[in-house]
């Protein structure tokens, strides 16, 4: 919800004599309300669109702690990204294909990752935990940084300050994971984490790092960016695992480079590119 006041400055009396009042929102009868409406009419739209601010913002802060959160939704497209800063200081980066809500609560926070790949930055507040549900598993934080990368069987996480807790959401059985390390959620099991080096440049910086990645989620990946779509791998190829790092600079020249050491091409069908195995051809690198 956006509220704005276009014509009201801080130099407008209006707007200074309103923001003043908030605090005492609380103790005013509906009349001693509308009577400032009244007021303010003889002072223009300026000062009524300040009084309109104030009252609102003391409403806001009055009933806060009994009003249910209201949930921001955040989006983008392929090829697109977005930078959020949310009201209590956290910081979010969204992937391109990337859905998410986020609320904010009196007690709690929480955010619901339903594609793509966020990396947060979460404010340190020990009264207020973040959590983060995607795929099945759950994220508990308190103020860390990491990256979730929801692709279509598993659930990717890693951890680049503090440490987080990774588990079902259905059992609640997890692991701790610390800055450096990272770990994958599959079948409702969070895997044993493993060190990756968080001073290397990543998605943000169109950096990919493959290391036990399949091949089917690198598809995912890079077609959350611009460019040509590219289908679905077919079975024998979807679940080769990749090892490699990579600049993101185009998808076609990337697969075609994979596809010279693993056994596949690429060809052109219509708007789509599909991979296609070599006859004959190893499909794993030795």
């Amino acid at each position: 919800m956006k509220c704005a006041a276009p014509d009201a400055t801080l130099e407008d009396p209006a707007l200074r004599e309103a923001l003043a009042q908030v605090a005492m929102l609380g103790r005013l009868s509906d009349e001693e309300v509308r009577a400032m409406r009244k007021a303010r009419r003889r002072t223009g739209m300026a000062g009524a669109a300040a009084l309109a601010l104030a009252v609102g913002l003391g409403l806001w802060h009055q009933n806060a702690g009994t009003q249910t959160p209201q949930i921001a939704h955040y989006e983008t497209q392929r090829g697109q990204r977005m930078s959020v800063r949310l009201a209590d200081g956290s910081r979010l980066q969204l992937d391109g294909a990337t859905s998410i809500d986020v609320s904010l609560g009196q007690h709690e926070r929480h955010a619901a990752l339903q594609k793509g790949e966020t990396w947060f930055d979460i404010a340190h507040e020990p009264d207020r935990p973040f959590t983060v549900e995607a795929g099945g598993s759950v994220t508990q934080v308190l103020g860390t940084a990491f990256d979730i990368d929801l692709a279509h069987r598993d659930v990717k996480l890693a951890v680049y300050r503090g440490a987080v807790r990774f588990a079902s959401n259905r059992t609640g059985r997890g692991v701790t994971v610390h800055a450096g390390w990272r770990s994958r959620f599959s079948q409702d099991v969070a895997g044993a984490p493993s060190r990756f080096d968080i001073t290397q440049q990543d998605w943000r910086q169109d950096w990919l790092d493959t290391d036990d990645m399949r091949l089917g989620d690198l598809v995912d990946t890079l077609n959350r960016r611009g460019g040509p779509i590219i289908a679905p791998p077919p079975d024998k190829l979807a679940d080769l695992k990749l090892a490699g790092r990579f600049k993101l600079d185009g998808s076609a020249q990337l697969l075609g480079a994979i596809g010279t050491a693993y056994g596949f091409r690429l060809e052109r069908d219509g708007d789509l590119l599909r991979l296609v195995p070599e006859e004959g051809a190893a499909t794993k690198v030795p």
